[in-house]
């Protein structure tokens, strides 16, 4: 029987190009539900790719403090984020939900 190597998946090798890092960003930020920690960990994880050292003091921020703040197991910030995205050549935008419109009830229903 042949075994099966497996070896740590670790994102920050497909995070090659500003391109990739942008289209990482949006799908965390998309998948996020509201948990600034998960957007800080891919922030993060993107600093790592770029070289924390780097980003950390481009953003006027110690490495230790940045690895602190981007590690996922807090809420940074959010001077902290805007410093880290910028220094990673990143924006934020904005644009409409599309949240499904929420249902009338009539003054009549709701007495009932």
């Amino acid at each position: 029987m042949t075994q099966t190597r497996t070896t740590r998946y670790d994102v920050t090798e497909h995070l090659r190009t500003p391109e990739e890092m942008a289209a990482y960003l949006e799908a965390c930020l998309e998948e996020a539900n509201g948990d600034a920690a998960f957007i800080a960990k891919a922030l993060g994880d993107i600093a790592r790719a770029k070289g924390m050292s780097q980003v950390a003091r481009d953003a006027g921020l110690s490495r230790e403090s940045l690895y602190k703040a981007l590690s996922g197991e807090r809420s940074p910030d959010f001077d902290t984020i805007l410093k880290v995205i910028n220094v990673l050549g990143l924006k934020l935008h904005a644009q409409v939900a599309l949240i499904p419109p929420v249902q009338q009830v009539s003054t009549a229903d709701a007495k009932k």
